[in-house]
């Protein structure tokens, strides 16, 4: 745990009692802070009064009178579209709102750092894809360097939850929108923008309160280094804001669209090859087509973030290029789950959207695509050009008729993940992928991805059993 710096004897308020509200109260507590907690959620609460915190109705009046500090929750609006009850209250009392990664960044650097060799250094990483895999391989990358290393905010553990920094470590946060909107605190030595595209905009009010959230990530005191991807506009302007010249090496420019040029320093991806550039000259270069952990260019862009954000840091692109080929990828995440008879099988159930699937799509050949659920607003418009590599869709869900009809491939109703597996296996071929990618949320029949990917993997193993 990292206790909280400045809030000994504070009154501190935190509302919402998930994951992070609950690591927040904790390290606020053994920081020195008086804390009080709520959650509309009885059995939350109950959780948190177990631990022996104080539950008061945050809505009630009086009940922010000289509270210092109000911590909310990610998932609890603070603005957009409207802002929570206590939220407003608290706007109105002047009582300053922050989150788990303001009062991380405010509480990380200790005075035992006076005695380290190596400053401890934070790498955070937002856009609105592939932040979770570029995250998991920066920090892969390290463990596989032997530095020592944490993953934390998004991903794996809360960021109160972590181990106080030893000698030269690296903490890798992945920070969502809701997240770096709100923290009072961002400070991070390198920070990676991955790209961007529609998302949360209701929470966000439109494309460009989404956009300043993310862009948050750069303004509050500033990296040392940029990681900025620049195949959007957003991402293109971002670079040029951050940048003092064409010259300024602070800014890495990363692409897996376009051959990046000029004096700066640039990473990018073009026909399955990563390529750095620094002042004008090529200084690296990896064949990304042989990693299985990284297939398609949506998984080439990851893997420029993540190659830029390991220079920045001082690592060699050999010992970079090792570490690729050892990432086994995320889980759910074009994820490789067996091979047998020449057949791969992938799990990409976190492609939950049409944009996501067909990046899926692009990155194989021959795919038995397993696809369908609970189809999402605009139906498969964009997918049509996506197919072209499906030999055939095997389709669930509740309404797998109605999806498959939407299809420009031969498409066979299955309705269940053991039916579609079983017909998939038994008519691939040598040479073939069977690619889970829905392109729908999965809420007709699963609690979430996760348990749709999970099945998948159930139903390979029961397959290639048989």
């Amino acid at each position: 745990m990292i206790p909280v710096q400045g809030l000994e004897g504070a009154r501190v308020a935190v509302l919402g009692l998930g994951r992070s509200g609950l690591s927040a109260a904790r390290a606020l507590q053994a920081g020195g802070a008086k804390v009080s907690c709520w959650d509309d959620d009885p059995a939350a609460r109950a959780r948190a009064e177990g631990e022996g915190f104080a539950c008061v109705d945050l809505n009630s009046p009086g009940a922010l009178d000289k509270i210092t500090r109000l911590i909310v929750s990610p998932g609890i609006p603070h603005l957009y579209p409207a802002p929570n009850p206590v939220v407003a209250a608290a706007l109105v009392a002047g009582v300053p709102v922050d989150n788990d990664i303001g009062l991380f960044f405010q509480s990380f650097a200790t005075l035992a750092w006076d005695h380290y060799d190596v400053a401890p250094r934070v790498v955070a990483v937002t856009g609105s894809n592939g932040k979770s895999t570029t995250s998991a391989l920066i920090h892969h990358i390290l463990e596989h360097v032997g530095r020592p290393c944490q993953l934390a905010g998004n991903i794996g553990r809360g960021v109160l939850d972590l181990d106080p920094a030893v000698d030269g470590e690296v903490v890798v946060l992945e920070l969502s929108s809701y997240q770096t909107e709100l923290a009072r605190a961002l400070t991070p030595d390198v920070a990676v923008f991955t790209n961007l595209s529609p998302d949360h905009l209701d929470r966000h009010a439109g494309m460009g309160g989404y956009y300043a959230a993310k862009r948050r990530l750069f303004a509050e005191g500033g990296p040392d280094r940029a990681v900025i991807g620049v195949d959007e506009a957003e991402g293109r302007f971002l670079a040029g804001q951050l940048s003092e010249g064409p010259s300024d090496d602070r800014v890495i420019r990363i692409s897996a669209e376009t051959k990046l040029s000029g004096p700066g320093w640039q990473v990018f991806a073009r026909k399955g090859f990563l390529s750095e550039y620094r002042r004008g000259k090529q200084v690296g270069s990896i064949d990304l087509r042989s990693i299985q952990g990284l297939p398609g260019a949506h998984n080439h862009q990851n893997a420029c973030a993540a190659y830029a954000a390991c220079r920045a840091l001082g690592l060699a692109p050999r010992v970079i290029e090792a570490a690729f080929h050892s990432f086994g990828g995320l889980p759910h995440r074009s994820q490789t789950v067996a091979e047998a008879n020449g057949v791969r099988y992938v799990n990409d159930s976190k492609a939950t959207n049409v944009d996501s699937a067909a990046k899926a799509l692009a990155a194989f050949r021959n795919i038995r695509w397993i696809c369908g659920g609970l189809e999402k607003e605009g139906g498969l418009k964009g997918l049509a050009e996506a197919q072209g590599s499906v030999r055939k869709a095997y389709v669930i869900g509740r309404e797998a008729a109605h999806f498959a009809m939407q299809l420009t491939t031969e498409a066979e109703v299955c309705g269940t993940m053991e039916k579609a597996v079983a017909r998939a296996a038994a008519e691939a071929e040598e040479g073939d992928v069977v690619l889970l990618a829905p392109a729908a949320a999965s809420f007709d029949q699963y609690d979430n991805f996760e348990r749709r990917g999970e099945d998948f993997v159930a139903q390979v193993q029961k397959a290639l059993a048989e």
